[in-house]
């Protein structure tokens, strides 16, 4: 079974020599059926060149390498953190996350795909995200952050570099709207500075 996942890795490292691609739908399928929702998540973040922790540990499982089979061994302990900034994620691929339980971090900044449709999805974290970033967002807007209202359990939110129409207004209203929660970014001075586009991902494939 590990040679098998192992092998996908080495097929998919020597495809135009890209590092990062999505498993395919029936890998993702056959993980889910046998190591169940945070390997999946897992495996899911390290092909878009993110990174991973499970509960309990203090390091982070980046992909460093083509295949990390230590993943698996940790198939009963809950993915607690998610670094997936600069990542090619899309809606779609929130698919491969949505099902976590215990998911207290997500850093999603300079996601070039990401959009106000992606981050309505995220209130299925609202009894267990602490800390959330989608600074640097080109496509996310004020809509979008008006979604993160379910997220009650936020206690450190960055949304720098987001593109509103009145970042001061905006951080005040967010501020209203999750009480207790730390707003990084959109201080009244930004509004000159909103709106740098982010690279379009090194060329790499939405997922």
């Amino acid at each position: 079974l590990l040679q098998r996942l192992g092998q996908w890795f080495y097929e998919v490292d020597g495809l135009g020599q890209a590092p990062h691609f999505c498993p395919p739908p029936r890998y993702s399928r056959f993980l889910r059926d046998t190591y169940g929702d945070n390997v999946v998540a897992a495996v899911f973040t390290l092909s878009c060149g993110g990174s991973v922790r499970f509960e309990g540990q203090e390091h982070w499982i980046r992909p460093e390498t083509r295949w990390r089979p230590e993943v698996l061994r940790l198939r009963d302990v809950p993915v607690v953190a998610l670094d997936l900034s600069g990542s090619p994620l899309t809606y779609d691929g929130l698919d491969n996350l949505v099902p976590l339980t215990r998911l207290q971090h997500l850093d999603l900044s300079g996601c070039p795909h990401l959009d106000d449709w992606a981050l309505g999805r995220l209130h299925v974290f609202g009894n267990s995200l602490r800390e959330l970033s989608v600074a640097r967002c080109p496509h996310v807007t004020e809509r979008g952050l008006a979604t993160l209202h379910h997220l009650q359990e936020l206690q450190r939110l960055d949304v720098a570099g987001v593109r509103v129409p009145s970042p001061g207004l905006v951080r005040i209203l967010l501020e209203e709207m999750l009480p207790g929660c730390q707003i990084l970014g959109m201080d009244l001075g930004d509004s000159t500075r909103m709106g740098t586009p982010t690279p379009s991902g090194g060329g790499k494939s939405p997922v």
